[in-house]
C-alpha cells in the first residue's frame, strides 16, 4: 500500500468528520447552533424549511463521504462507488440551494467554500478511482 494512499485516507476522515459534525449539530444543536456560526434569520429560516428529501441528500453527501474516506483506509473497491454517491448527492444540494429554492444572502464566501468542498468531492472520487485501478483497492 502506498504511504500516500494512508495520507489521502486521513485527511480524508478529517476533512469529512467536520461536515459531519456540522451535519449533527445542524440537526441537533438547531438554531443556538446555525447562530453560532454566523448563519443570518434569512438562512436559519431556510434551513428550517429543508423538505425531507433534501436533508436524506445532505445526509448521504455527508456521511457516504465520511464512509468512503474509512473504505478508502480500508482499502476497499467500494470507496470509490461512496464517494461518487456521496458527489452526486453533493451536486444535488447544490442545485437546490442555487437553481431550484436559491439560499437568502448567499455571500460570496458561502460559494468559495462550497467550491471548495465540490473539489474536495472531485479529488477524492478520482483518488479512488487511481488508487483502484493501480490495484491498491480491493
Amino acid at each position: 500500500t502506498p504511504w500516500h494512499l494512508w495520507v489521502v485516507g486521513i485527511v480524508g476522515v478529517l476533512w469529512n468528520a467536520y461536515g459531519a459534525f456540522d451535519y449533527y449539530m445542524t440537526k441537533t444543536g438547531g438554531v443556538d447552533y446555525m447562530r453560532e456560526v454566523g448563519m443570518t434569520d434569512a438562512q436559519i429560516s431556510y434551513m428550517g424549511a429543508y423538505p425531507a428529501w433534501m436533508t436524506i441528500v445532505w445526509a448521504i453527501g455527508v456521511w457516504g463521504a465520511v464512509t468512503g474516506a474509512v473504505l478508502l483506509l480500508l482499502r476497499s473497491k467500494w470507496s470509490l462507488w461512496v464517494f461518487i454517491a456521496s458527489m452526486v448527492a453533493y451536486v444535488i444540494s447544490l442545485i437546490y440551494a442555487y437553481v431550484l429554492a436559491p439560499m437568502p444572502d448567499s455571500s460570496s464566501m458561502i460559494m468559495i467554500m462550497q467550491a471548495v468542498i465540490l473539489a474536495g468531492c472531485v479529488f477524492f472520487v478520482w483518488y479512488a478511482f487511481t488508487a483502484s485501478k493501480a490495484g491498491h483497492l480491493r
